[in-house]
């Protein structure tokens, strides 16, 4: 009896193991593989740039990118010490208030009644195209973990 509970422990342990963040994260929600070089066109044509950078690409000039009129432009990419999911990624397209990205205040990405500046797309983008861009931009963010803080251990008197 205790040979066949511990069996099924270290089974389940192997199984727990063999799983990254992302596939955990991910569990349940699945669309079709996207076209990565019609996610980076489709960026274009809805216009992204006006107010998204994004390094290591060459994109429009930024003659009409909204920072040039004091706006902010947010980031996409990069190096991330949080896991992008392409569940995050979907929804940070198509509920971009969801959540605000880390680094920028409420007050530079958010108006008066809490939503997002971003616009929404849901009314004009097709889920293909959704899919095509999530898969662009998937490629474009790096995982590095980060070293937790390691606290001495305290004896109180």
């Amino acid at each position: 009896m205790k040979s066949s509970i511990l069996s099924l422990v270290v089974i389940a342990a192997l199984f727990s193991s063999g799983c990254s963040q992302e596939q955990i994260a991910n569990r349940g929600f699945s669309l079709p593989e996207g076209d990565m070089s019609k996610g980076q066109l489709l960026l274009t044509q809805f216009r992204c740039f006006e107010c998204h950078t994004m390094t290591g690409t060459d994109y429009p000039a930024d003659e009409w990118r909204l920072t040039q009129d004091g706006g902010i432009a947010v980031e996409l990419g990069g190096v991330s010490t949080r896991v992008q999911t392409y569940g995050d990624l979907v929804t940070s397209v198509i509920n971009p208030s969801h959540r605000i990205a880390n680094g920028y205040s409420p007050e530079e990405v958010m108006d008066e009644d809490g939503n997002s500046n971003m616009k929404y797309y849901n009314n004009v983008m097709t889920v293909e195209e959704l899919v095509d861009i999530v898969t662009f931009l998937k490629t474009k963010y790096e995982f590095k973990s980060y070293n937790e803080t390691v606290y001495p251990y305290y004896i109180y008197p």
